[in-house]
């Protein structure tokens, strides 16, 4: 008998077919039962008659338990009312293992208790649907840049050097010498620019910032696109022009997934054609008229990334930034030394930032500069300062991080859901 997923039983009317899934839920009314069966890729109500598969095996039924596993074979027959309009007339099932005291039950349960039990909670209808879109996500991320013609190329975990200073780092024993573990691989894609013209890096990244906002992990996926002859403004085309191809991508192929989650699609659906530019310095300007005191030279936090997210309908690129409180690779306006060609990408309704790059910059002997006033070991950047030695173009890039897109697009409170097992500073296991 041909197995088969729950997903293609349309293809399947009036035939008969074996289904391996787990047990949903099940109930009974009499001599007839009703079995809701999972198995990865969708949920199908079957139909157990006592007539039809005998006392034995409806006794067995009854003890059927949530999460048991169990290979079904039956009738696939059309019903409008039933999931997917699809139902399946049991003949005959097997039990492979009997779940035995399944912790999460069809009740509320707190989020620690379901965070110490991830493992399981991955296996719940909203966190299924989560990583669905997750999926899409970044499946959506591969297919954009392999449509405009940009080269993978893997960058290290364990780096000598940081990208952005020391102060959140995770510091490694490797083989006796002092490594950390990535918190971009961004200097490794500009060498990859220079080779492939247009390079982008996907993988893991750690920060060991002590914070225990809903925005932040220590670990954490991040895509990285560097590319050469690109300035910041083209850099910024290539950001949005993502960020909407990715949204287009979700709600054509996870609009089920969205419904479960109840996200509102119409704010989803704004996201398309060229997004709002405001410069830094305006935003403070914003902020101030606004009642929020801030000075011209801090950063952002949550609150007024929110406040100048809130006021725009997609999401908003901030460019301009003051050059103190950015990286030291990024390229100085020619016009104003204070700020730095770079830009972020704020999430409309209160997300906040989701995107950042800059313009590099190409002369080393600013560079060198830079590095002695961050007091950073210029032997860690040797090969870095190559680049800017042999063929240096002018070439930007930019950051996105997946976890933060996830709960923007899916519209979730916390982080912690993006991921199928959340790190942060309190949580190490499962």
């Amino acid at each position: 008998m041909k197995k088969v997923a729950i997903r293609d039983v349309s293809s399947f009317n009036n035939k008969s077919i074996q289904i391996n899934g787990w047990v949903y839920n099940s109930r009974r009314s009499g001599k007839i039962g009703f079995l809701m069966l999972r198995d990865g890729f969708g949920l199908l109500q079957c139909i157990v008659e006592k007539k039809q598969i005998g006392e034995e095996q409806f006794d067995e039924f009854k003890r059927l338990t949530q999460e048991t596993s169990i290979s079904v074979k039956g009738k696939v027959v059309e019903n409008d009312r039933a999931t997917g309009g699809y139902e399946l007339l049991v003949d005959s099932f097997k039990v492979h293992q009997m779940s035995i005291d399944y912790p999460i039950t069809p009740k509320e349960h707190g989020t620690d208790f379901l965070m110490n039990n991830r493992h399981l909670w991955l296996r719940s209808k909203r966190q299924h649907a989560i990583l669905k879109v997750r999926h899409q996500i970044i499946k959506s991320i591969r297919d954009f840049f392999d449509m405009n013609d940009f080269t993978l190329v893997d960058t290290p975990i364990f780096t000598p050097n940081a990208a952005e200073g020391t102060s959140t780092l995770f510091k490694t024993n490797y083989f006796e010498k002092e490594a950390y573990l990535c918190q971009t691989g961004q200097l490794y894609g500009e060498a990859s620019a220079m080779a492939f013209g247009r390079h982008y890096n996907f993988g893991p990244c750690f920060r060991a910032e002590k914070s225990k906002t809903r925005r932040h992990l220590t670990e954490f996926w991040m895509v990285e696109p560097e590319i050469a002859y690109c300035d910041i403004e083209e850099n910024m085309t290539w950001a949005e022009n993502l960020l909407s191809y990715i949204v287009k991508e979700v709600l054509a192929n996870k609009k089920n997934e969205l419904e479960i989650l109840e996200r509102d699609i119409d704010k989803l659906s704004q996201c398309q054609g060229e997004f709002p530019r405001i410069s830094y310095s305006d935003c403070i300007d914003l902020l101030n008229k606004s009642g929020n005191s801030i000075k011209w030279g801090e950063d952002f936090g949550s609150p007024e990334e929110t406040f100048i997210a809130e006021q725009f309908n997609k999401p908003v690129i901030v460019y301009g930034f003051p050059a103190d409180i950015k990286a030291f690779y990024m390229k100085r306006d020619p016009e104003n030394d204070k700020v730095v060609l770079g830009m972020d990408i704020l999430a409309p309704e209160g997300y906040g930032e989701i995107v950042g790059g800059s313009e590099r910059e190409t002369d080393i002997s600013t560079l060198l500069d830079r590095i002695k006033e961050e007091k950073l070991n210029k032997r860690d950047y040797d090969w870095f300062l190559d680049l800017r030695k042999y063929g240096s173009v002018p070439h930007s890039g930019f950051g996105m991080g997946v976890e933060r897109v996830v709960a923007w697009i899916c519209g979730l409170t916390h982080i912690r859901e993006t991921i199928p097992f959340a790190r942060t500073m309190t949580r190490l296991n499962p």
